[in-house]
């Protein structure tokens, strides 16, 4: 019952959040899926530092294809994320940390400032008094 009520839980967290709270959670899965393939990749288990890096390049996949292409910034950071998918990648071929570590200070760079502005926005969204 009580993993139902997790689940439950997630579900309605993520149906009730804003956009600016959803790429958040990316960012936060990203650096998860890092994280869990460097452990990984430390341990020798090479099956699941694949499975943790493919998950972490299809988040930043993701991140790429919902840039608003109007924002003239977009383009850059369509760029940065390409360059962080390929060094994910090459991690992966080579088993390098290093490579990873790069990876993730880029991504953690990105969420910091993005929890910085959903944090902004969610200080200055007008007060909803519950009834």
């Amino acid at each position: 019952m009580p993993a139902n009520a997790y689940q439950t839980y997630q579900r309605n967290s993520i149906l009730t959040a804003s956009q600016g709270e959803l790429i958040l959670a990316l960012y936060n899965g990203c650096l998860k899926f890092i994280r869990l393939a460097r452990v990984a990749m430390n341990n020798k288990d090479m099956s699941s530092k694949n499975t943790y890096l493919q998950k972490a390049q299809s988040i930043i996949l993701e991140l790429t294809v919902t840039l608003d292409e109007k924002q003239p910034i977009s383009e850059d950071i369509a760029r940065i994320y390409n360059y962080i998918r390929q060094r994910l990648i090459q991690a992966n071929l080579k088993n390098d940390p290093d490579m990873l570590d790069e990876a993730e200070k880029l991504v953690a760079d990105f969420r910091d400032t993005w929890k910085q502005v959903v944090e902004k926005v969610q200080k200055n969204k007008p007060r909803q008094d519950r009834i």
